[in-house]
């Protein structure tokens, strides 16, 4: 049941509406049962509340990999996205790797994640070994 409280022409009204059904309705106005006819039919309210989420834009990366601040010649750590162990190191300081090539196999929350290079260059540190754990966002390659 739903109550209402209008004012028309001045004059307070308490009107409660008590069953709707297609489209008549049963409905008290200051203690005064009516049936009235509505001209076209009630729309039924949900109870269930509409979730809205905001939308998604795409990412217009044609690769993950490929850096967009980078620039050429520069030097680029490459960090942990996630905490994890390292179970495999591909490259060694001195090498010269090219941009989406494989540096490291990180595990990281029951899954195996290759981390690769984010821009061509030669790596002149490698700051872990096979076997380390290691904290999100650590330094785990310095590419120049």
């Amino acid at each position: 049941m739903k109550g209402y409280k209008l004012k028309i022409n001045g004059n307070d009204y308490k009107v409660a509406v008590k069953d709707v059904d297609g489209n008549t309705a049963e409905v008290e106005v200051n203690g005064t049962h009516y049936h009235v006819e509505i001209e076209r039919p009630a729309t039924q309210v949900s109870k269930t509340p509409k979730l809205v989420q905001a939308p998604t834009i795409p990412s217009n990366d044609s690769h993950q990999s490929i850096a967009k601040t980078a620039a050429p010649g520069s030097a680029s750590a490459i960090k942990a996205p996630l905490p994890g162990v390292v179970l495999d190191v591909y490259v060694k300081e001195g090498d010269t790797v090219a941009v989406g090539q494989k540096l490291l196999l990180l595990e990281a929350m029951k899954m195996e994640n290759n981390l690769e290079a984010d821009h061509a260059g030669k790596v002149t540190s490698v700051k872990v070994r096979k076997g380390d754990s290691i904290l999100e966002g650590a330094v785990l390659v310095i590419i120049e």
